[in-house]
């Protein structure tokens, strides 16, 4: 009986405790964001669809080293190098990604590769609408990766 007893008094502590925080978040004021009528604020720290970056002179920074391959967990980037001719450079080493493929519908966002690229070629950008019908849709390609550093970044 008086188990009975204790664990009835503990149940109703433990509901007095969770009403609290309820009663007290009530009359908070809400904190919405409108997302399509105003710019949505990211932290400094936020990690979106990823960004392939260029130089100055506007060659890509990606060297097709596969570091940024092999760090990642899940597996979802996918590179084909290639070699840069006198006559057409495209990275200011002597292999440049031909095919840099990156599956959202796999990532994780954990960073890794971003960490292990020794150029700084790949980095998160605050990129966030992934969201489609199709799965292939989720394969994001160089070119697509290349324009993404084009775009302003939403304040």
């Amino acid at each position: 009986m008086a188990s009975i007893l204790r664990e009835m008094g503990e149940t109703a502590v433990t509901l007095a405790k969770g009403f609290s925080v309820t009663l007290r978040t009530l009359f908070r004021p809400t904190v919405t964001e409108n997302y399509p009528d105003e710019p949505v604020r990211f932290e400094a720290r936020y990690r979106g669809i990823h960004v392939l970056h260029r130089d100055e002179s506007g060659l890509e920074k990606c060297v097709a080293c596969f570091l940024c391959a092999a760090a990642c967990p899940v597996q979802c980037i996918y590179i084909e190098a290639d070699e840069n001719t006198a006559e057409r450079r495209i990275s200011a080493s002597e292999r440049y990604a031909k095919v840099y493929n990156i599956d959202y519908s796999r990532c994780i966002f954990c960073g890794y590769c971003v960490e292990a690229c020794p150029t700084d070629a790949i980095t998160h950008g605050h990129g966030f609408e992934l969201a489609t019908y199709n799965i292939a849709d989720m394969v994001y390609r160089k070119e697509q990766l290349l324009a993404q550093a084009l775009k302003p970044p939403r304040t």
